[in-house]
């Protein structure tokens, strides 16, 4: 019994009000939050926005996750932000030598083992806990015991379903997917003091079955952190584009509009098909219409890269994009910004496997002042994009070429300036207002008595 009390991991101690409190000669913050992230933290930008946005209003916070590329610059060396690494799992389960049904339970049990120390025994406990959801396996139930154990309430931050992500490449009818979806229903129903949605079909689908959730369901929506800027400078645009490697023999022609410059950002996964943008372009690359040539620059890594690489090579060696260069890019968060607000028009290629999460891209881009063509065959697609007043849908390769040949045809260039007006409109809400309203406000770093009084007791 002794040994069992030392190995109970430290309690949050609740003060009403929550107040500051003196930690040897350091005052801690009042309000603590831990930011669970089973992924990479520096490909995960809106678990960083809260992290940021907690710290920017006098919180602490614990970001933990696997720690594989560069950290938003918000995040590093602040003093209210300890970014906390997990361990990854061994290289032989990385690298899918191993039958998934035995590589899958045992990468599982790997990321119980060391994601239940770091939270119970790594870092201090804190007022809330604030997990990225998907993936749910393990996640969910770890922060459901550890909350429990160190007496700190649980926040879902629902992005889409992770069973849902699981059917995509198991099929529906897969075990695992049935019991992913059982297990995150169950979970998410039981878990949760608060959940976000990023839409608000998602909350609508949360409070229903299988899920019938009856905690607060939030919608906080994805808006562009303030890195994403329009660009008015001419200057400013050309020197960029003289600078990055991908545009610098282009700038004249793109300046002038003889170029269109057309960006991308993909995952390089079955989810974002990007055959339907390489047979759009050759479709644009076909059409007898006088049409200008496409510089068409892709960032992003993923596992299907090469094989695209090698699908454009092959087309171009056969003259299938006759005026079309296709050019990929990984680029800083800075650079990457800058060149959406240098772009004529953006794509995004994600198919919601929930039907009800949204594209955080799209929201980047809107905030850089860039229009957008997006696949847009599912329902939360409208409440982030109005057709034709900034940015337009397709569902088929077919219905992308024709919206590419109708706005890059336009020689008066009417119908792009009227999407980026509206790209910009849309992206005149920034993250921080739509955090401050919901978050800040739930996690008392925001006070107002409205909002408070939504909140259940026990929530405070």
């Amino acid at each position: 019994m002794v040994v069992l009390v030392g190995l109970r991991p430290s309690r949050y101690i609740k003060h009403s009000p929550p107040k500051a409190t003196k930690l040897g000669s350091r005052i801690e913050p009042q309000i603590s939050v831990q930011v669970l992230v089973l992924g990479d933290i520096g490909r995960s930008p809106r678990m960083q926005y809260h992290a940021m946005s907690i710290a920017k209003h006098g919180g602490r916070v614990d970001v933990i996750g696997y720690k594989e590329s560069a950290l938003h610059p918000g995040l590093v060396d602040n003093s209210l932000i300890n970014v906390v690494p997990l361990s990854p799992p061994p290289r032989i389960l990385r690298l899918n030598i191993l039958p998934f049904i035995i590589s899958g339970p045992l990468k599982v049990l790997w990321q119980i083992l060391s994601i239940f120390y770091t939270l119970a025994y790594g870092i201090k406990p804190a007022r809330w806990m604030l997990v990225q959801n998907p993936p749910s396996i393990p996640t969910l139930f770890i922060a459901m015991v550890v909350c429990f154990l160190r007496n700190t309430h649980l926040i879902i931050d629902w992005h889409n379903y992770g069973w849902s992500i699981l059917a995509g490449t198991r099929g529906s009818s897969h075990p695992f997917v049935k019991i992913s979806k059982k297990y995150e229903a169950m979970l998410g129903h039981w878990a949760p003091t608060v959940s976000f949605t990023v839409t608000k079909a998602m909350a609508e689908e949360l409070r229903d079955k299988p899920y019938n959730i009856r905690s607060p369901i939030l919608t906080l929506h994805d808006r562009p952190a303030s890195i994403f800027q329009p660009i008015s400078s001419p200057d400013a645009r050309q020197a960029f584009l003289r600078r990055l490697p991908e545009t610098s023999e282009f700038v004249d022609t793109i300046m002038q509009g003889r170029v269109k410059l057309l960006v991308s950002s993909t995952s390089w996964t079955p989810d974002e098909d990007f055959s339907l943008l390489l047979e759009a372009l050759c479709s644009y690359s076909a059409s007898t219409k006088p049409l200008p040539p496409i510089l068409a620059i892709i960032t992003g890594k993923g596992p299907q890269k090469q094989m695209y690489l090698n699908q454009i090579s092959a087309l171009t060696e056969s003259s299938k994009l006759s005026n079309i260069k296709i050019a990929t890019a990984w680029l800083t968060a800075e650079d990457y910004a800058t060149l959406l607000a240098c772009a004529d028009l953006g794509v995004c290629l994600h198919m919601s496997s929930s039907g009800v999460d949204l594209p955080m891209k799209v929201v980047d881009m809107f905030g850089a002042g860039l229009p957008v063509v997006g696949y847009g065959n599912y329902s939360s697609w409208k409440e982030l994009v109005k057709e034709g007043v900034n940015g337009r849908g397709f569902n088929t390769s077919d219905d992308l070429s024709l919206a590419l040949q109708e706005l890059f045809g336009d020689s008066e260039g009417h119908d792009l300036a009227r999407l980026r007006e509206g790209a910009i409109e849309e992206g005149s809400r920034r993250w921080d207002d739509e955090w401050d309203e919901v978050a800040g406000r739930l996690l008392g770093l925001i006070e107002e008595e409205e909002t408070l009084n939504s909140i259940p007791d026990h929530a405070r």
